[in-house]
C-alpha cells in the first residue's frame, strides 16, 4: 500500500491503475470506513482512500481544529483492509491559492435538515468531492448511508454534472447497542455512550408505527423529538422524508427515510432509518 500526498504523484499512479474505486474520508477511521473499503474492493482493480480534513465544510465554531488526525493508525487499518493507495494531501496541496474561488453549489436541499444549522456545509462537501473526483478519476465511489443527505446530494451532483462515476451506497455500520458508528462517537463520555442508542431507538419506534399504518408524520416527529429532549438530548431535527428525493414524505409514499440529528452533551450525532412499504 502506498501513501501519496501530492496530486502530481496520484495522477502518475492513476495512469497505470486500471479501474479504481474511491472512498473519500476525513480519517480517524472505524469499522464503518472499513466496510466502505471492503465494498469498494468488489468493484475495481484498485482502491484509493483519501484522508483529508476539509476546512471548507466546517462552519464557524465547528470542530475543524479539534478533528482527530490519526494517519498512522488509519494507515494500519487500511493496509489490513486491502486498500492500495491512501491519498493524504495537505490543505495547501488541495487549496494552493488559499481560499477556494470556484464552488459547486447544490440545490436548496443543501439548506434543509443538517444544512439548516450548518450553512455552507454541503457546498464545501460537493466542492471538495468534485476536486477529489477530478484528481482520482475513479470509476466508482463508495459512500456510507449514515450521511444520508450527503449521499443524496453527491448522487444527484454526479448525475447533474454528467460525471462518469457510479456512486455505491453502503449500509450504516452499528455498534451492538444500535448506535451508528461515527468518528464523533469518540467525543462521547462513558455515560453518554450508554445513552447514545436512544437516538436509533426513536427512529425504530417511528418506523414501527409507519409499518403499522400510521401516516400522521408530523405527530410522529414531534413525539420522538419530545421524548429525546426529555431524556436530556437537544434535538436538531427528526424528519420523515421520501427516500429518493428527500422531499417531505407524503402519506402515499412507499419508500421513506426517517432522518435525525441531535446533540448529546457536546456531541452532535446523526442517524437515519429507511422504511420500504412496497414489500
Amino acid at each position: 500500500m502506498q501513501i501519496i500526498s501530492t496530486i502530481a504523484q496520484l495522477r502518475a499512479w492513476r495512469k497505470q491503475a486500471g479501474t479504481v474505486a474511491f472512498v473519500p474520508t476525513m480519517g480517524n477511521l472505524h469499522a464503518g470506513h472499513m466496510a466502505l473499503v471492503h465494498e469498494a474492493k468488489k468493484h475495481a482493480d484498485k482502491v484509493v482512500v483519501s484522508i483529508f480534513v476539509n476546512p471548507i465544510q466546517f462552519g464557524q465554531g465547528e470542530d475543524f481544529e479539534q478533528y482527530p488526525r490519526t494517519l498512522e493508525q488509519d494507515a494500519e487499518k487500511l493496509q489490513q483492509a486491502g486498500a492500495d493507495v491512501i491519498f493524504a494531501p495537505s490543505v495547501q496541496e488541495m487549496y494552493p491559492h488559499g481560499a477556494q474561488q470556484y464552488f459547486v453549489e447544490p440545490p436548496p436541499l443543501q439548506n434543509e435538515l443538517c444544512g439548516r444549522t450548518r450553512p455552507g456545509h454541503f457546498r464545501g462537501v460537493a466542492t471538495v468531492v468534485t476536486k477529489l473526483f477530478n484528481i482520482v478519476q475513479p470509476n466508482v465511489a463508495c459512500f456510507g448511508k449514515k450521511d444520508y443527505q450527503q449521499l443524496a446530494v453527491l448522487t444527484a451532483m454526479v448525475q447533474d454534472l454528467n460525471m462518469d462515476i457510479r456512486i455505491i451506497p453502503v449500509a450504516t455500520e452499528r455498534a451492538s447497542s444500535g448506535l451508528a458508528l461515527s468518528s464523533r462517537n469518540g467525543y462521547l463520555s462513558a455515560e453518554e455512550l450508554q445513552q447514545s442508542a436512544q437516538l436509533y431507538q426513536q427512529l425504530q419506534a417511528i418506523a414501527a408505527d409507519i409499518i403499522q399504518g400510521r401516516r400522521d408524520f408530523d405527530v410522529l416527529e414531534q413525539t420522538a423529538t419530545a421524548a429525546l429532549n426529555q431524556l436530556g438530548w437537544r434535538v436538531d431535527y427528526i424528519e420523515i422524508r421520501q427516500a429518493n428525493t428527500l422531499q417531505k414524505a407524503q402519506c402515499t409514499d412507499q419508500e421513506i427515510v426517517i432522518l435525525a440529528a441531535a446533540v448529546l452533551g457536546r456531541t452532535r450525532l446523526i442517524d437515519n432509518l429507511e422504511v420500504n412499504l412496497s414489500h
